[in-house]
């Protein structure tokens, strides 16, 4: 199975759960998450505006509310925008209401390719390792079809955060 078949299986897995939304851009009209959203019905996919930091705080709150959001960032560098979100609310919202609220949102962090045209410096960045050394929750660097699938399986089912990060450049690989 294709890395990118495997990511779009593990979509139509978590669709399938009625709290399940999926947040970002490009989500509903352009790629489509790089088509990995291409199977799931346009009332489960909130389209945002190009404003990370806006997206992940309505997940946030959305999560608070019951719902189970998957944030889909096209690329690593755009999630700096969004840094205070994610590490001040967050990554601490659990901690900062003692136990109170808990906002398991599901990341999809992608690490943007350089096939077949690399879009620039501010496109690729790679920022896995500070990623994993600010976030109290697991960040996953699934590399196997498997892997993917009963991650964000696993992650349906955790009350707390869960961040995967997805390599744009082996969407098309066997894995």
């Amino acid at each position: 199975m294709k890395y990118k078949e495997a990511l779009k299986k593990s979509m139509e897995i978590l669709a399938q759960d009625p709290r399940v939304v999926f947040v970002g851009y490009n989500l509903s009209y352009g790629s489509r998450a790089y088509g990995t959203l291409a199977t799931i019905p346009a009332n489960k996919c909130i389209e945002t505006p190009v404003a990370e930091n806006l997206m992940t705080d309505l997940a946030i709150g959305m999560s608070l509310g019951g719902y189970r959001p998957v944030l889909f960032f096209e690329r690593h560098d755009f999630m700096l925008n969004a840094a205070d979100a994610l590490i001040n609310h967050l990554s601490k919202i659990e901690s900062l209401s003692l136990g109170e609220f808990k906002a398991p949102v599901i990341i999809r962090a992608t690490i943007g390719g350089s096939k077949p045209i690399n879009p620039g410096l501010q496109h690729v960045g790679d920022y896995s390792a500070f990623f994993k050394s600010v976030f109290p929750f697991p960040v996953y660097e699934n590399r196997s079809a498997d892997k993917i699938i009963e991650g964000y399986r696993d992650a349906l089912q955790k009350h707390q955060p869960t961040m995967f990060i997805e390599q744009k450049n082996m969407f098309e690989e066997e894995v």
